[in-house]
C-alpha cells in the first residue's frame, strides 16, 4: 500500500447539474430528496428514457472573444465556472502563484463530440464541414481544457483525463502528484460532460439505459439514467485551516481491465482503489462517516459495489448513491459527487438514495434511502468506470 500523503486544501468548489446552478440548489435538492430527472426531451428522436438535463444551455451565448469555442459542452463549462465565486477564487490564486504555476486537470468522457455530431449532419457537396464548423480545437477531446484554460487565464500544466466514469475523480490524484513533485503550486480540477447522441444511443445499445428514473440498489433496478453536469474545485497546499477547512486526504486508482463495460465480479479493482485511498489518508474503514457510492442502478455495478461496502464498512456508516438526483453524468460524475461529499462534511448533510423503493436483499445496512444529519469528519466517494478504471477519494475536515 502507498504511504500517507500530505493533505491538500480545497479552497473553492462548485457544481452545476439538473438540480440547478451552484452549491445551494444542490444542497437543497439533497436535503429534500428532490430529483432533477425528467422524461427524455433531448434530440430529434428522443429515446424512451429519463435524463438529467441542465436548463438553459441552448440560450447561453459565449462572449465574442470566446465565440469560436461554442458548443454545448463549453457552454455548460462556462455556466458552471461562474457559480459560487469560483472565478474570483482562481483569480486570487493566480495572483498568489502566477498563472504558470496553476495546473488545470479536467475529466470528460465525450468533451465536445456533440458539436462534431452536428457538423457531420451539415457536410457540404465535397464531404467537408461547413465553414462555421471548421474549428479544429473544438473537434478534439482536449477542447474542454483548452477552453477553460483560456477562460481562467492559466498557463500551467494542462491535462484532459478520459477514463469513462472515473475521469473527474482521477483529476484529484493527478493534482496531488503535480503539486507534490513541485510542478505546480495549485490546481483547478473538475469535469464537464453534456448529453449527446453518442452518449444516449451508445449506452442504449449496451442495454444499460432504463426506461424509468434510475433506482440505485433497488431490487427491481432497470438501468441508468444519463445526465449532464459541470463541476470544479481549486486545490492547493494547506494555507489556512480557518479559511479553507476542507481537505483532500487520499486517493486510490486501479485498472482491473476485466471487461469493456462490466466490473470484476469480485470487485478486485474497486477494492484496490478503496484500499489505496484509505492508506494515503491514514484511515481505517471505521473512520468513514459518509460514502458517496458510484451506484449507477445497473445490475452488475450495484451488485459489486454493494457487496464491497457491506463487507468493508460497519453498519453505522451512512452510504448512498446520488445518481437519482441528476443522472449518471459520466465524465463529470467524479467531480459532482466529490462536491456532494464536500457538502456533506461542510454542512453535516448525508444524502439519501432517491427513487429507490426496496433495497436489494443482498446489500448491507450501510445504504440509506433517506437523508440524515450529523457530523461528517471523513467522506469517501467511489467512481468506477468502463474498462475497470476505478478511483476512490477521501475528503475530510482540517481539524478532524
Amino acid at each position: 500500500m502507498p504511504p500517507r500523503i500530505s493533505p491538500l486544501q480545497i479552497s473553492a468548489f462548485t457544481a452545476t447539474s439538473a438540480v440547478g446552478v451552484g452549491k445551494e440548489p444542490l444542497a437543497e435538492a439533497l436535503e429534500h430528496s428532490r430529483s432533477g430527472l425528467r422524461a427524455n426531451d433531448f434530440g430529434d428522436a428522443p429515446l424512451p428514457t429519463w435524463i438529467g438535463r441542465v436548463d438553459g444551455l441552448e440560450d447561453i451565448r459565449l462572449p465574442e472573444a470566446l465565440a469560436s469555442w461554442d458548443c454545448r459542452n463549453n457552454r455548460l463549462a462556462w455556466l458552471g465556472l461562474h457559480a459560487d465565486g469560483f472565478p474570483e477564487a482562481v483569480a486570487a490564486a493566480r495572483a498568489r502563484y502566477g498563472p504558470s504555476r496553476i495546473a488545470l486537470i479536467l475529466g470528460t468522457s465525450t468533451s465536445s463530440i456533440g458539436e462534431t455530431e452536428l457538423a457531420y449532419t451539415q457536410l457540404d457537396a465535397d464531404g467537408l464541414f461547413p465553414m462555421d464548423q471548421r474549428r479544429a480545437a473544438v473537434h478534439t477531446p482536449h477542447s474542454l481544457a483548452m477552453f477553460v484554460q483560456q477562460v481562467l487565464g492559466l498557463t500551467g500544466p494542462s491535462e484532459t483525463i478520459s477514463t469513462a466514469c472515473s475521469s473527474s475523480a482521477k483529476v484529484f490524484a493527478s493534482a496531488e502528484r503535480l503539486i507534490r513533485l513541485g510542478l505546480a503550486d495549485a490546481a483547478v480540477v473538475g469535469g464537464v460532460d453534456t448529453l449527446c447522441g453518442s452518449v444516449l444511443f451508445g449506452f442504449n445499445s449496451l442495454e444499460l439505459v432504463s426506461s424509468e428514473p434510475c433506482r440505485p440498489f433497488d431490487a427491481s433496478r432497470k438501468g441508468i439514467s444519463l445526465g449532464e453536469a459541470a463541476g470544479f474545485a481549486l486545490v492547493e497546499r494547506v494555507q489556512d485551516d480557518a479559511a479553507a477547512p476542507l481537505r483532500l486526504l487520499g486517493y486510490g486508482e486501479a485498472s482491473d481491465a476485466y471487461h469493456m463495460s462490466t466490473p470484476h465480479p469480485e470487485g478486485l479493482g474497486a477494492e484496490r482503489a478503496l484500499d489505496e485511498a484509505l492508506a494515503r489518508a491514514g484511515l481505517a474503514p471505521e473512520a468513514i462517516d459518509y460514502i458517496n457510492m458510484h451506484g449507477t442502478a445497473s445490475q452488475k455495478n450495484d451488485e459489486v459495489e454493494g457487496a464491497l461496502v457491506a463487507r468493508r464498512f460497519p453498519a453505522r456508516t451512512h452510504a448512498s448513491s446520488t445518481k437519482g438526483f441528476m443522472g449518471h453524468t459520466l465524465g463529470a460524475a467524479g467531480i459532482v459527487e466529490s462536491v456532494i461529499s464536500l457538502l456533506a462534511i461542510e454542512r453535516g448533510l448525508m444524502p439519501g438514495t432517491v427513487n429507490t423503493n426496496q433495497l436489494d436483499a443482498g446489500f448491507g445496512p450501510q445504504i440509506r434511502l433517506a437523508p440524515a444529519h450529523g457530523e461528517v469528519r471523513y467522506a469517501l466517494t467511489n467512481s468506477f468506470g468502463f474498462g475497470g478504471n476505478n478511483c476512490s477519494l477521501v475528503f475530510g475536515k482540517a481539524n478532524a
